[in-house]
């Protein structure tokens, strides 16, 4: 697969996790099910379908410490108080950008393109400035960590 391929598969991805955080989160049906139930609508191939469980199964998993971090990191946005779409954008985000293999200047960059796509400039600038200040905090950890 060339570049832009895998980009768009990624990105594709991305929409899928992002799809199925939002509508898990009024409590009609979880994200794995909606993850699986619009792969199979969808027909989706490839590594598409790979980015979105990887997603949604981070944003399940450490779902606390997620909106722990949003708390923190943005405490004059609480994370109940939140346009759902923003919820989850930054659920996502920092999902991927914490658990997964991506590298987070990719991360960041694509969160960033989508909530401008889904939710505009404000929303664009608070997940630039939290992702950047999580991957931030991630990074510091790395190198305080010694080698075995």
């Amino acid at each position: 697969m060339d570049k832009p391929e895998h980009r768009a598969a990624e990105r594709d991805g991305r929409r899928l996790a992002l799809t199925a955080v939002f509508e898990a989160d009024f409590g009609q049906h979880t994200a794995t099910d909606v993850v699986e139930r619009e792969i199979r609508t969808q027909g989706a191939v490839g590594l598409s379908p790979i980015v979105a469980r990887q997603i949604v199964s981070a944003v399940v998993a450490h779902r606390d410490s997620i909106d722990a971090q949003i708390e923190e990191l943005a405490p004059q946005y609480p994370v109940t108080q939140l346009a759902r779409i923003d919820r989850a954008l930054l659920r996502s985000g920092i999902a991927e950008l914490l658990h997964c293999p991506t590298p987070a200047r990719v991360s960041i960059a694509e969160w960033v393109e989508l909530a401008r796509t889904y939710s505009g400039e404000p929303a664009r600038k608070l997940i630039n400035g939290v992702l950047g200040r999580v991957a931030g905090e991630a990074a510091t950890r790395e190198r305080e960590i010694p080698p075995n």
